[in-house]
């Protein structure tokens, strides 16, 4: 089909068609089309890691933290980049690494992609490459239930890991019996605790910073608690400072320019938005004296968990994914009241379900304390790198897997 034709017809005629019901076709479509796993596989190297390997998504990260994490411990672990194939978009180069080839046989297929798509990678991969794999389904989601539309991936998976109880919890309702295992990501990866610099250091200005993906939902990431409580707990000072460093912020999200003149009506409230390097986003960490996220839910909360890697403070709502993690011990939780999951981007638009409006006065005393106290900086920062050396390295996430499949490196 010409490409102007499928475009047309892409906006003039799929687009009109209510989002739901958009979804429902093209998922159960390719749930029909798909050839599903032989069940009765068994775990085998290698581990082939397929993902969005160069989106810059929480699943697209996922995949690669994955790859990297096994390769690191000796396993046979081989990337499958579907970024494409899944109509992702391209943000980043490839990882490193011997990519493999859809050939047929034994293996494990640890697929980063959520359930409704998973029919979908299925068929691009070929009846023949799946047949005798045996497939996890590495799955996250940010609301208390998964959607209908999950049911299509079940059956192509033999079990399902995600990174947070949360998600383990909305997921094992619909997962036929299948084993629904807590697998969190290994963010300690390549790092050191003497490598890191420290961000306890008293700086002229007391840099707050709040990093998200727009595409994941600017109303599940919540910027504008987020700008409310720095004013309320600052004001116009200028020796405090807040960055809000975003991606995909543009005229396809409902409220950007809104958000965007509020920023622009302060003086220490800056907003970038761009894709940035993996070196561009951690000399954004070296700044930062406190990481904030008032987030409405997270199925983990990577970001989270890449600022208490590093030592600095966090503060955030104290709902979904990351109770895991952050608590009073190793950081800020926020009181939150639930609220319908009602999302202008329609992307978690559930009335039925719930998610969490932070308290933003609570956030402002706790952005106040932490200015005010570079002791509890320290003490706070201290824990919550701990326990995500603990918790969160190779070494313990190669575990884990070894556990889950059976298998050795």
């Amino acid at each position: 089909m010409p490409t102007g034709l499928r475009n047309a017809l892409h906006k003039h005629i799929w687009q009109r068609i209510p989002r739901q019901f958009r979804r429902q076709l093209l998922f159960g479509a390719t749930a029909t089309l798909a050839a599903k796993p032989s069940m009765d596989s068994r775990p085998a190297q290698p581990i082939i890691v397929a993902g969005a390997l160069r989106t810059a998504s929480g699943l697209g990260q996922s995949a690669r933290l994955c790859f990297e994490a096994l390769g690191s411990q000796g396993w046979n672990a081989q990337p499958l980049d579907i970024t494409t194939a899944l109509q992702q978009p391209v943000e980043l180069d490839l990882p490193q690494g011997t990519y493999a080839t859809p050939n047929a046989g034994p293996g494990v297929l640890i697929v980063h992609v959520n359930s409704p798509l998973v029919p979908m990678a299925i068929w691009q991969l070929g009846r023949s490459f799946i047949r005798d794999k045996y497939v996890v389904g590495y799955w996250a989601w940010e609301l208390e239930a998964v959607p209908s539309d999950w049911k299509f991936g079940i059956d192509f998976v033999h079990e399902i890991w995600v990174p947070s109880t949360f998600v383990a919890e909305a997921v094992r309702p619909i997962a036929k019996g299948k084993p629904v295992r807590v697998v969190p990501h290994p963010v300690a990866l390549g790092r050191s605790k003497e490598e890191l610099p420290s961000n306890t250091e008293r700086r002229d200005c007391f840099t707050v910073t709040c990093m998200f993906n727009a595409a994941s939902s600017v109303g599940r990431k919540n910027p504008y608690a987020v700008l409310e409580a720095f004013r309320l707990a600052f004001g116009d000072s200028q020796d405090v400072r807040l960055l809000i460093k975003t991606s995909n912020f543009d005229e396809r999200y409902p409220g950007h320019e809104d958000f965007k003149q509020r920023v622009a009506e302060t003086d220490n409230v800056e907003l970038i938005n761009a894709t940035w390097s993996e070196q561009q986003i951690e000399d954004l960490y070296a700044k930062t004296d406190v990481l904030i996220s008032l987030h409405r839910s997270e199925g983990f909360g990577l970001v989270l968990a890449e600022a208490m890697l590093r030592g600095i403070p966090v503060i955030a709502t104290d709902w979904s994914g990351n109770r895991d993690f952050l608590t009073e011990e190793t950081g800020c939780p926020v009181p939150f009241t639930l609220t319908p999951a009602l999302d202008p981007q329609g992307i978690y638009d559930h009335a039925s379900l719930h998610w969490a409006d932070a308290d933003v006065n609570s956030a402002a005393e706790y952005l106040k304390k932490l200015r005010a106290d570079v002791g509890l900086r320290e003490s706070l920062g201290r824990a919550g790198q701990d326990f995500a050396f603990e918790n969160w390295g190779p070494d313990h996430y190669s575990q884990i897997v070894a556990e889950a499949l059976g298998l050795q490196p």
